[in-house]
């Protein structure tokens, strides 16, 4: 899992990372050019890619769970 943090200032994605006790490798993009590159237009947002950087799924909001499962098995 990797995310991308555009919004506000790197000092305060630095801030939420750490407060929040996130473990995964953080991005950090104040030009919000990967957004566009992906089509993400809002926040929480998330898509699980394949090796190949293939979009398996994608969605707005808390991780959907069930849907993540399906796209795994089909890929």
């Amino acid at each position: 899992m990797i995310g991308v943090g555009t919004q506000d200032s790197l000092g305060l994605a630095e801030s939420f990372v750490q407060s929040t006790g996130t473990t995964f490798t953080m991005l950090w993009d104040p030009t919000f050019e990967s957004w566009r590159q992906l089509g993400i237009s809002g926040q929480p947002a998330g898509m699980l890619l394949d090796r190949n950087g293939t979009i398996l799924t994608s969605w707005r909001g808390g991780i959907p769970q069930s849907r993540v499962l399906e796209a795994i098995g089909a890929a």
